[in-house]
């Protein structure tokens, strides 16, 4: 009998990792083809010996500017900022497991939001600065929100609520800049709140990059704590985790991927909402969706700026379109929390 369970646990491992192996291949995949798209398609489409020829430095007439200026810069800035949005708004659910905590949701992008917009409005400051103020605007933000929710005892539900008055205080605030700005910072401003990748130069995302290149590494190593604390504190605490210190920790690296990729291309709507639970109904149980949420993520943007670029006569920005995704969803979820007596 031990050895039928025994046989039968194995077996039930061995399929979810072969699921998730699987999943995860076929969203790379996605992701790669999704970013040639990025590069291929525009006014004028290049081939792929075109394009390969300009990443290796050759001079192209037309493509080198096209793809090497325009186009590469976009499809980097969408990539990266799309996994850390995934990964970030991964990490807030995870930790504080409720698929409404995320930093759309509870205001930490509206805190970077409004540090950048008055950044622009009022000190007409350089690109640098700006991406400097969104994310000490973020940081600034959820230690308010968790200051202020922790009272005798944490609490994820008044985490929440806090958050959501936060972002309420913020919005407004952000609505007088823009009455107060001067004209010619308009433009700029909205372009920015919308969440939007034009205009997006390689220089703008490195900050992004090295950021990734530091905080995935130390998110993967505590991805078995951020799957415990989902099982609640107690349950966390009598498995060796040190929730307070893990929960903190966790929540400064998402914030400070967040809060950068907002700083790159402004707040995309939704995409740190939606990448979680549609990266965990993949791949199902058993395995972190870490970086399935990122993969997620990247596609989502990538395939939502290519949507916004041509299938509408006019073009719209990755955030007005990823805005009409999210929000019938978010809609759809608190009438099912609602339904379950979770909100």
């Amino acid at each position: 009998m031990k050895n039928e369970t025994l046989q039968s646990i194995i077996q039930f491992k061995a399929i979810h990792k072969r699921r998730y192996m699987i999943t995860t291949v076929i969203l790379i995949i996605i992701t790669f083809a999704l970013c040639w798209a990025m590069l291929m398609l525009g006014n004028t489409i290049y081939s792929v010996k075109e394009i390969v020829a300009v990443l290796f430095g050759k001079e192209v007439n037309g493509a080198s500017f096209a793809v090497g200026t325009l186009r590469l810069p976009r499809m980097l800035a969408g990539l990266l900022a799309g996994f850390a949005f995934g990964i970030g708004g991964y990490v807030f659910q995870t930790t504080l497991r409720n698929p409404l905590a995320n930093p759309n949701v509870i205001g930490i992008t509206a805190g970077s939001s409004a540090a950048a917009v008055f950044c622009i409005v009022v000190l007409q400051a350089s690109n640098t600065v700006i991406s400097i103020a969104a994310v000490v605007g973020g940081l600034l933000t959820v230690a308010i929100i968790y200051g202020l929710s922790r009272g005798t005892s944490f609490s994820i539900g008044r985490l929440i609520l806090i958050g959501i008055g936060i972002q309420a205080m913020l919005n407004s605030a952000i609505s007088y800049l823009m009455l107060i700005a001067k004209t010619h910072d308009l433009p700029t401003a909205l372009r920015w709140l919308s969440g939007s990748l034009n205009g997006v130069k390689l220089e703008m995302f490195m900050p992004l990059l090295i950021l990734l290149i530091i905080c995935i590494p130390i998110l993967l190593y505590l991805a078995n704590h951020l799957e415990m604390l989902e099982l609640g504190d107690h349950a966390a605490t009598s498995l060796g985790v040190s929730t307070n210190k893990v929960r903190i920790l966790l929540i400064v690296i998402a914030v400070l991927v967040t809060a950068q990729a907002t700083a790159t291309t402004g707040p995309i709507a939704f995409i740190s909402f939606l990448a979680g639970p549609i990266a965990r109904r993949v791949i199902g149980t058993g395995y972190s969706a870490l970086i399935p949420s990122g993969l997620i993520g990247a596609i989502l943007v990538l395939a939502a700026d290519l949507v916004g670029q041509f299938a509408f006569e006019v073009r719209y920005p990755v955030g007005v379109i990823t805005g009409i995704i999210g929000a019938p969803y978010l809609i759809f979820l608190l009438i099912k929390m609602n339904r379950k007596g979770d909100i």
